[in-house]
């Protein structure tokens, strides 16, 4: 099975929970494991939340981008934004490291998408956004019949 979707929303906290649904109805296509939904679902919400919060600084006059496309059982994922980017993206991506420690957040976001996702790749600008990049293979036990 071959299929894309692509939409944006506004930065907004509400839409996190529709990011998290809508990427796993779309997704319930090829079948996942309850546990593999609960995995991405999570990874979705990381993501939208980092563009937020971190992007956006809660503005919600901004929008966020969200693609993804299923090739057979790999699913690939990306979320974007438009915000003021990330200076040092080495330093993002360490477990604890937070650019609000005023919000008490955790700092685990990029460490909790690495863990659920089989590839994670971060692009990013300063003054331009960031662009988050997830691939993960479903199903892997089981083969998918069309």
């Amino acid at each position: 099975m071959n299929n894309t979707m692509r939409l944006s929303f506004s930065s907004i906290s509400a839409n996190e929970s529709f990011a998290r649904v809508t990427i796993a109805s779309f997704v319930s296509q090829i079948d996942p494991t309850m546990d593999e939904l609960t995995e991405l679902k999570t990874v979705v919400s990381e993501a939208v939340t980092n563009a937020i919060i971190h992007g956006y600084s809660n503005e919600s006059n901004e929008m966020i981008y969200m693609e993804c496309s299923i090739d057979n059982n790999k699913v690939e994922l990306i979320i974007e934004d438009t915000g003021i980017g990330i200076e040092n993206i080495d330093e993002a991506t360490q477990p604890l490291f937070t650019s609000k420690p005023e919000l008490e957040r955790s700092g685990m976001g990029f460490t909790i998408m690495e863990n659920f996702m089989d590839k994670v790749e971060v692009e990013s600008r300063l003054g331009q956004g960031t662009k988050i990049k997830l691939v993960k293979h479903f199903n892997k036990s089981r083969t998918l019949c069309n």
